[in-house]
Order: structure tokens, then sequence, then C-alpha cells
């Protein structure tokens, strides 16, 4: 006979401040085999904890419910406390009091038995519940991280100086990610490169790491441990092992009029190229949309004039099949391109920017080599005008967050344009400043009172051209709105950080959330920021949303210690919640009827096809199975099966039926 224990947290007051717990403890003391219903001010506490315990051994339950919050983040922590207490801990149950009930409603009676019909369907589950045991599975040590931007190296370094191998994938032909096109760095203005580029070299001689750029993954499959991940390999029509890097082929091109991604389209390169000096691996790639053998059929300089004979024209791409165990995704950000912004005039006059074109026309390794000069005629301009916030916390354009850096990398390109253009002039539009880092407020005053930066807090309404200037129209909110006109050489956009083109689809492949802005969700915005909803692929950078470098970096470390952790073991445990095929003695051995369509909608490949055979090896009947590696309990199968065939532990058809129940019985 069941024997239930009920334990009502108030949560502080965060259910107690709408539901009268009391009353929700002493009406579920009254169901059938309930022989323990108490309330206790947090259960997650170690006295909370001891409570269950002890109840466990001195009424002898058999299933226990924890009327509290979210499962997501305290299941754990009771189903350990059962187990600690001699209770299997699958036959815990948790009531979400707390999201589902005292946080969406005001305190009223009708809140209360809410808050007692939720308790009251988890109890008749866990009266059904079986005691069920973990999954074994190994584990391979070997880590993908995927993305070759400054938080992806750092991943990358950390977990490979654990000692274990490092699979990094990048999509471009170098690594270095939006770092690499930067020319100093806030708050010390240090050489980009100078920090960035021993990084990208350690991470292409390090033993541990095995580098692919040039390639995207295709699909992923398996779970944590134990992951089979697909990589498009693209064709680089290089030899790269016979390659020198002599550059020699580069030079030769005679097609040099392609617009340079690495420089933001204000160069040019050829169709065969490095994308910048410092890239890693300093190898070339042909370009095969502009080059003109791809296009024609002929030319084929590159090949006459490569003393290796290194050109391979008919190279196709290469599909990498890799047995990965934890996969960290570090693909970075990219910026909301500035013809979204038309009131100011980006595409329709050439001096007008955006941040990272102003980078390259400020490093010395630009277009420019350094110099700040106008895209239109090469001049030096003596009036700019920078407009942060171009996008970012602006619902009316779709983009409401804050992107973070903006502000501060704003106050670096004013003050880099003030140290190369001693006499020239820069206001900077802004909305207000935020600065939260170390010395980074420090930085922005520095930009005001010494290089005497022009700051003007509010916004700009327009942008037009009058006698060959730029005519900036805002307002200045600390003189009362007054309204403000800067006549420019230059404007420079600060705009928004956001998701990577490809970031939706990757995460669909990985089977991770994401956000409505197409970020990568993590599991936790306080507990779990490194980890995401599938159990062994974590986050690092900006992929999450946008942050500066010390920031990247550390999530990076972060995510590198949860894998490293996670090798760590020889063996993974993981939770027995899956779903099974009912199996009977001959001749029925199942209801299952092999229709298979439960196969066609499982989205984690975990159905696999089992034949019933006689001795002389005659088929009798095929079925479907669940691979419990594979499956991650999320039910479709479940739904779908005509013939009733499948259940998922924990959560079987006769215990959602038993909830349904519950809730329409009266008690």
């Amino acid at each position: 006979m069941a024997r239930i224990g009920v334990f009502v947290c108030h949560c502080g007051e965060n259910i107690s401040a709408t539901v009268n717990c009391g009353k929700v403890a002493e009406n579920i003391g009254n169901l059938k085999h309930v022989v323990l219903s108490t309330e206790y001010k947090y259960m997650c506490s170690d006295p909370g904890q001891t409570l269950i315990k002890e109840a466990i051994k001195e009424h002898k339950l058999t299933g226990v419910v924890v009327s509290a919050c979210s499962p997501r983040m305290h299941e754990p922590t009771f189903r350990k406390a059962c187990a600690e207490g001699g209770l299997n801990p699958f036959l815990c149950e948790m009531a979400n009091l707390r999201e589902h009930c005292s946080w969406v409603h005001d305190k009223n009676d009708l809140t209360t038995e809410k808050a007692i019909d939720i308790v009251r369907t988890q109890v008749e589950k866990v009266k059904l519940n079986s005691a069920l045991q973990p999954i074994r599975v190994p584990v391979t040590k070997t880590a993908m991280v995927i993305g070759g931007g400054i938080a992806g190296i750092q991943s990358a370094l950390d977990i490979a100086n654990t000692g274990h191998k490092v699979v990094m994938i990048e999509r471009s032909p170098s690594i270095g990610g939006h770092m690499s096109q930067l020319s100093e760095t806030f708050p010390t203005l240090d050489c980009s490169q100078c920090i960035l580029t021993p990084r990208m070299v350690e991470v292409a001689q390090h033993p541990n790491i095995t580098l692919y750029t040039y390639a995207e993954v295709e699909s992923v499959e398996g779970f944590i441990g134990n992951f089979k991940v697909k990589v498009r390999k693209k064709a680089k029509s290089l030899d790269e092992k016979a390659c020198t890097g002599c550059g020699l082929c580069t030079t030769k091109c005679p097609q040099k009029k392609i617009p340079n991604e690495f420089e933001q389209g204000m160069g040019m390169r050829p169709a065969i190229y490095v994308p910048f000096p410092q890239a890693v691996p300093n190898r070339p790639v042909i370009d095969r949309e502009h080059c003109t053998y791809y296009i024609k059929g002929k030319c084929k300089v590159c090949e006459i004039v490569c003393p290796t004979k290194a050109i391979r024209f008919d190279q196709p791409d290469e599909i990498l099949e890799l047995e990965i165990g934890a996969i960290v995704v570090a693909t970075g950000f990219d910026i909301k391109h500035a013809d979204f912004f038309p009131e100011y005039g980006y595409g329709k006059y050439k001096d007008i920017i955006d941040g990272l074109q102003f980078e390259r026309l400020a490093s010395a390794s630009g277009p420019t080599s350094g110099e700040i000069r106008r895209p239109s005629d090469g001049e030096i301009p003596k009036n700019i005008v920078f407009i942060a916030c171009a996008g970012s916390r602006d619902p009316a354009k779709g983009i409401a967050y804050c992107s973070k850096i903006c502000c501060m990398y704003t106050a670096k390109h004013a003050m880099l344009y003030k140290h190369k253009v001693h006499e020239g002039r820069a206001h900077v539009f802004y909305m207000d400043i935020r600065s939260g880092g170390k010395n980074y407020d420090e930085f922005v005053r520095r930009a005001i009172e010494e290089d005497h930066v022009n700051y003007i807090r509010g916004r700009v309404s327009t942008i037009y051209e009058r006698d060959g200037k730029l005519i900036v129209k805002g307002v200045d909110t600390l003189l009362g709105a007054q309204p403000v006109e800067v006549v420019a050489d230059m404007v420079v956009l600060a705009t928004a950080g956001v998701a990577n083109p490809g970031a939706e689809d990757l995460a669909q492949k990985l089977h991770v959330s994401y956000d409505s802005h197409k970020f990568f969700a993590e599991a936790h915005p306080k507990l779990k920021p490194v980890e995401t909803n599938t159990a062994g692929i974590f986050l690092a950078g900006a992929c999450q949303n946008p942050k500066d470098i010390p920031d990247s970096v550390s999530q990076a470390s972060g995510a590198a210690v949860k894998v490293a952790a996670l090798f760590s073991q020889s063996e993974l445990t993981r939770e027995p919640l899956v779903a099974v095929v009912n199996r009977y003695a001959p001749p029925l051995y199942s209801t299952c009827v092999g229709c298979f369509l439960c196969q066609s909608v499982c989205p984690y490949q975990a159905i696999e096809r089992e034949e019933f055979k006689t001795r002389d090896g005659k088929v009798v009947k095929a079925v479907a199975k669940i691979n419990e590696g594979l499956c991650q309990g999320c039910g479709t199968c479940v739904a779908l099966c005509r013939s009733k065939s499948i259940d998922l532990l924990g959560y079987s058809n006769n215990q959602v039926h038993a909830e349904v129940m519950a809730l329409l019985n009266e008690y």
C-alpha cells in the first residue's frame, strides 16, 4: 500500500505571499494514502532536506511530493535527498506552486484552491511511480568547439591543456573572429592582434587540437558523452600540406576587384586570398563564386605560378564523421547591418559607416594603413559624429535589448580618432552611458575630460547631405530637448549586436534552445549560465548575447571546466525517463504493429527496428525498439503511436490519466 509524504514549501514569500500553504498541507493530508503532509519555509535548505530524509525513515514512505518551485531548478536536489533517506529518487515528484500558481495569480481563495489541485495531481501520479535505475553510458573524451573567435580559442586551449583532445570547427578560412578585425581593445588600448595572434598560433600548434577551418557542422546525433557529428569541410581548392604559404598565387591572381569581407567592404581582395596577414592557418582559399576559372572555365594563373603545385581545382567537399563527447558553441555574433537604418543614410552616403568599418580604418593593417580617411574622397575628416545605440534599445526596430559593448567601443573610437587627428572634433550622440566593468567608467571619463570628446545626450532623428557635408540632426536632452545640428565630415554608427546568420539553423541541428532574437539560450540565467537545455552542449561568448572580450573569455573558461568535469568520469549516469515499447511472450511479442511512424518523427533517431525470428531465421514480427542511450524522453513517439504500445517511463499513460482524474474527481 502506498504511503505518501507531502512537503509544502513557502519559498520564503514567493509562494506563501499568495498561497495559504497551511491550508494546502491540511487539505492534502486528507487524501487517501497520504500519511504525512507538512509545510516549511525553505524546503531546499539543509533543515528542509533533513525533514524529508527523517520522514522517509519514520513514516516508511513509498513516495514523496515536494510542493515548491520549478523542478528545472530543484528536482535534482530533492531526488538526492530522497536517495539519502533510503527512497528511490524517482519516487519523488515536484508540484510547481511558484511558477504555475503563486507568481501568476493574486492572493485569494481561488489561488490556494489551484495550488491544492496541482499538489493533488502529483500525489496521484507518484502512487504509480516505479523505482527506476539510472542509465549508464561510456564517455568519448573528445570535445568539439564550434567557432574560432576569442571565446572558442580560449575554450579549446583550456580543454586541450587538461590533456583532452579537441576538434575546432570554424566556417571562415581563418580563426580569430571579430577580435582579429579590431584595431585596439578597451579599456587598455592594447593592440588586438598583439593579444590574439599568439593564441591563434597556439591553437594551430597544440598537439591536442585538430583545427578545421572553412568547415561547418552538417548534423549532430547522439547524446551527452556520445555525440556523432558530421562536418562539411568545404573545398579550399588547395592541397594544404603541399602549400607553403608563399603568397605568390594571391599576388598574381588577375581577379582583384572582390569586396574584402575582413575589411568590411572597404578594400578589395583577389579570388584566391588569405583573409588577413596574421591568419591561422596562413594558407589561401579560392573563392569559387568569383574565381574566373570556375565562372568561365579558363585562367588557372594561380596553378601556373604555384611553385609547389598545390592548387586543386577539382577538389571536392569532404564530409567528416566525428565521435564527440561534449560540444562548446562559440559561434560569436554579428552586427546589424546599417542599411537597416535608412534614416541615417547608410548606403546612400559613402561617409556614413559602422563601427567595424571604423575599426578597419583605425587598424595599421587596414585599407588606409591606420589613417582615418573618408571613404568618399580619402580626405581626413575634421569633424566626426559617433551615434551610439544605432538599433539597440529600440523596440520599434525589434531590438529592445542593450548590446552592452557599444558605449565602450564608441568611446574608444572617439579616442582613437582624437589620437590620430589631433585638430579634429569628435561628437558622440548617446542615450545614456553604460560602462559597467573594471576601469570602464574611468575610460569614458578619459575620453570626455582628456581627449575633449563632445558627448550629447539625445538621439539622432535624421542625417542628410548639404553642400558636400553631412548634417546630423538630433536633440540635447540635458538642455531641455534643445534641437542640435552638427555639420560632419563622417558619421560612425554603433550598430546593434545581433545573432550570427545561421545561428537558428545550428541550434536546431544541436537540439538546443534559442531566444526570440536567435541567440543561444542558457539552461538557467543564474545557476547554469554556460549549459544548454541539451546535456553535454555548452555556450561560450557572444553567441549567447552581446558581451565584451573579458566576459567572453571568462565564459569560455567556464565552459571548458564543465567539459573537463564531464571527461573526468569514465562513464555517465543519465535519467531513465525514456520511452519503452511493450514486450509480451510469444506469439504476441508486442502490441506494436510495426508501422514505424514513431521512427519518422523521433528527433533523436532513437528508434530502431527489432525483428523476432524463428530458429530457422524466418521473421515472425518486426517491432520498434527504443535506444535508451539516444532517447531524450520527449514523448513524441508516445503521442503518435496508434496502437498505444509505447510508454514514457515516469510519465506513462496511466500516470497522466491519474493526474487528469485527480482534477476531475472530488475529494
